[in-house]
């Protein structure tokens, strides 16, 4: 030990440690951070569904949680955070912390379509997030309250012409999916049906089977159980093949209106700067959970589509959003649709 002239002896001891703690060298954060990546994930992870309750993003989120969840040897949490069309659950992801810890399971509406819809919005989803993969996608299906009695799109939209300003159709929010394909509706049909959103398709649903509004354009997946089970008259599908989960409901080209085309799709989204090693365990992971019989089986039986290998790639997931931005914006500000 080092003496120090006049230190009493307790003092010199209490000096020499500081001295040598001083010595040691730090630890390169570099390779501290390499070790959190190896050992990802060491907690809970939250997928954060920017939609109601029960609705297609929350079913499907709680699917893949459910699924990858062991691979990982974490819980995955579903936290459901409304309101502004998605974009308030977006957000909270975008400002949250790059450790993959916290992702969105992101759509058309939060992720492109949000872009033209407001104003001040708090993220930009081309350059906020890191996206990680493409998880399933799934067409719209038109369906009415049970006791309208229309049958057929020309039905429908004869309907709608001859009540203008009195047919109304919900949706999951402004700028949501539904949102979306109601102003291509509208747009092809000059139907000019009246617009009630809500916060989630779930609520728009409930009010549909309550005959509180008369329309809706629902995903496949959520529509699907009330459809077979004749809760709602389905009446067109968005694609230009008809659904196989619900095989008797006619395609958009089969009933005479070929350019109503909308595909929902729902991706997993991290803030910006998530490290690429974190990324690439979570694709991994959630691209096994495709491969998995039982979890393709229930994805068909709720008519969501699985993407097929080449679309499963962060890269490929970037293109998507690129491509729907430059879609639907200029259809958007073209409308006037503004954002609260």
């Amino acid at each position: 030990m080092i003496a120090f002239r006049g230190f009493p002896p307790l003092l010199t001891a209490v000096v020499c440690l500081l001295i040598a703690a001083a010595a040691v060298p730090p630890v390169n954060s570099a390779n501290a951070q390499d070790r959190d990546q190896d050992r990802y994930p060491t907690r809970p992870i939250t997928f954060v569904v920017p939609f109601a309750a029960g609705g297609p993003t929350d079913i499907l989120a709680r699917l893949i949680g459910q699924s990858i969840g062991p691979m990982l040897g974490q819980q995955v949490v579903v936290e459901d955070v409304t309101g502004a069309g998605g974009t308030i659950g977006a957000t909270r992801v975008a400002r949250a912390e790059p450790d993959g810890y916290t992702m969105v399971m992101g759509n058309l509406g939060t992720h492109a379509a949000s872009l033209g819809i407001y104003q001040n919005l708090a993220y930009d989803p081309r350059t906020d997030f890191e996206p990680v993969i493409l998880v399933a996608s799934t067409p719209m299906v038109l369906v009415t309250r049970k006791t309208l009695a229309v049958h057929s799109l020309d039905e429908t939209v004869a309907y709608a012409k001859a009540n203008k300003g009195k047919t109304t159709m919900g949706s999951a929010g402004i700028g949501s999916i539904s949102h979306l394909t109601l102003l291509l509706f509208n747009h092809l049909t000059g139907a000019d049906v009246v617009h009630v959103p809500y916060r989630g398709l779930s609520e728009a649903t409930n009010d549909l089977l309550g005959g509180q509004i008369d329309l809706l354009f629902d995903q496949v997946v959520t529509a699907t159980p009330h459809i077979l089970n004749s809760s709602e008259n389905p009446i067109v599908v968005t694609i230009p093949q008809r659904a196989p989960s619900i095989p008797d409901v006619p395609s958009a080209n089969e009933a005479g209106l070929p350019k109503l085309q909308t595909v929902a799709w729902t991706a997993l989204f991290v803030p910006k700067r998530t490290p690429a090693a974190i990324m690439a365990k979570v694709n991994g992971a959630v691209a096994k959970a495709m491969q998995d019989p039982v979890i393709a089986k229930r994805l068909a039986e709720i008519g969501a589509d699985v993407p097929p290998p080449e679309q499963r790639s962060p890269q490929a997931l970037r293109q998507l959003v690129n491509a729907e931005v430059d879609k639907w914006v200029p259809l958007i500000k073209a409308a006037g649709i503004v954002g609260q």
